[in-house]
């Protein structure tokens, strides 16, 4: 199972939310190169980057930072945060990311994510954050009214190489992901889905290996790391060889 350090970028700190609030969050001394790179010397190969002041304005705000931590590091990095617009994502992927994820702006417009597919194949993934079962948009102050599942068998062929599925109520938490939903979505899913929000303990990422749900790739790791509730060492004895 593939396990993706997370880094939260805001005014060009590390920080964590909890359940998505801005008015909620802890900064961290770390800056956001400094953490990449101490993931790297653990041995970790996967990253994920939220940009929040994109996730705030639509712009590519981080998009300097993000590019450092390609130049530097040799990870695989997914990347999102107000990914709102194709010229955003010819960004990204020309600064070197491995997956860019689009979140509020592909379940407002299910054009704009079918166009992003198609004009860059296995680089796009999708970014579904739901309460309660159904979808949240803007930062996730909204509820889109649309049910998790059934919009997933919308775009299922639409060919999003990656589905990242946010259990918000979860989020920041360190209350355990939400398995039993996560493997409803994995079980519907046409592409690979990644585990997130909630992770508290190795036992966790134990758990969600014992999924055996051959669908599901991975899991990201935040809040846990950062408080320290999960340590980098033992960690790392979780990936694949």
């Amino acid at each position: 199972m593939k396990i993706f350090p997370a880094i939260d970028i805001k005014d060009k700190k590390c920080v964590r939310l909890v359940k998505g609030d801005f008015d909620n969050k802890t900064e961290y001394q770390m800056s956001p190169v400094e953490q990449a790179s101490k993931f790297k010397d653990h041995g970790f190969k996967n990253l994920h980057i939220v940009d929040l002041d994109g996730a705030l304005t639509g712009e590519t705000v981080n998009l300097n930072i993000v590019q450092e931590i390609v130049n530097k590091f040799d990870l695989k990095i997914e990347v999102g945060g107000g990914v709102r617009t194709i010229d955003s994502i010819h960004k990204y992927t020309d600064a070197g990311v491995e997956k860019v994820i689009l979140g509020s702006a592909a379940i407002k417009d299910k054009n704009f994510l079918k166009e992003a597919c198609q004009k860059f194949p296995n680089k796009i993934a999708l970014g579904l954050d739901a309460k309660d079962g159904y979808l949240s948009v803007s930062g996730w102050k909204e509820n889109s009214n649309q049910l998790t599942l059934d919009y997933l068998k919308e775009v299922n062929d639409y060919g999003a190489s990656r589905l990242i599925y946010t259990d918000i109520n979860r989020d920041g938490m360190k209350q355990s992901p939400n398995f039993e939903e996560t493997s409803k979505v994995a079980d519907v899913s046409d592409c690979p889905v990644i585990i997130s929000g909630g992770v508290s303990s190795i036992e966790d990422i134990k758990k969600a290996k014992e999924l055996n749900n051959h669908n599901i790739e991975g899991i990201i790791v935040g809040k846990a790391i950062y408080d320290g509730d999960i340590k980098l060492d033992q960690l790392v004895k979780e990936l694949d060889a």
